[in-house]
């Protein structure tokens, strides 16, 4: 979902600077998004170098207008097996003190239907738990951000097409079933779910301020 749109930005005259665990992927793909983007290595779960790698792309890149959370990983590890790496690793961190110094920007978390019933074959207790979080994050985000020029929204994909689901791809009766929930009927392509965040992301969405937007195949109908 974030090559898709850091593909979109791209192809709107935008450039981006992404940042991933996955150091040789992360470089060939932006070296093939063309001149004037950047990658840095970053692992979301390293607070402390979180902190160091967004202060090194505020002096190499100068200005940043717009944050895009787009980080994460399925996690389906029982609750009585949950230990404290479990829940750091679906934790997920934001630039702040920059946009308001800045006097505004944008800022859209990718989060997860998992996070509005709970869970499910997509995500157990962590997963679900962090997303449910990042919603309420997203909301308080947008109150506390307002008065600063800052927007946040979200965009709640159900199952898509990526790297992270190949398992479940794989696994015939477990597709079956999550398929089987979708009114679609069928799992999202990357690019879908993309273009809700691009929406959130542009002046088209100037006014939106604090939404959680279903991007699910009809799941959740709120």
């Amino acid at each position: 979902i974030g090559a898709e749109i850091s593909k979109g930005i791209v192809a709107g005259g935008g450039h981006v600077i992404v940042c991933s665990r996955h150091e040789d992927t992360g470089r060939k793909f932006v070296e093939e998004l063309g001149e004037g983007n950047f990658f840095y290595t970053m692992d979301i779960a390293d607070a402390e170098g979180v902190k160091k790698t967004v202060a090194q792309i505020l002096e190499e890149c100068g200005d940043v207008n717009v944050l895009i959370n787009c980080a994460g990983r399925i996690s389906s590890v029982p609750f009585t097996e949950v230990d404290d790496k479990e829940w750091n690793n679906t934790i997920t961190h934001a630039l702040w003190q920059h946009f308001i110094d800045r006097g505004g920007a944008r800022i859209v978390n990718v989060s997860s239907v998992a996070g509005k019933i709970g869970g499910g074959l997509l995500g157990t207790v962590a997963y679900a738990s962090s997303k449910a979080g990042m919603n309420g994050f997203t909301k308080a985000i947008a109150k506390e951000g307002g008065k600063y020029g800052i927007s946040c929204n979200a965009v709640c994909p159900s199952f898509t097409i990526t790297d992270m689901t190949t398992a479940l791809s794989n696994d015939e009766e477990k597709y079956k079933k999550v398929v089987g929930i979708i009114p679609l009927g069928r799992p999202a392509q990357a690019s879908e779910p993309a273009q809700m965040v691009l929406f959130f992301a542009s002046d088209a969405a100037s006014f939106v301020n604090g939404e959680v937007g279903d991007c699910d195949g009809g799941i959740v109908m709120d």
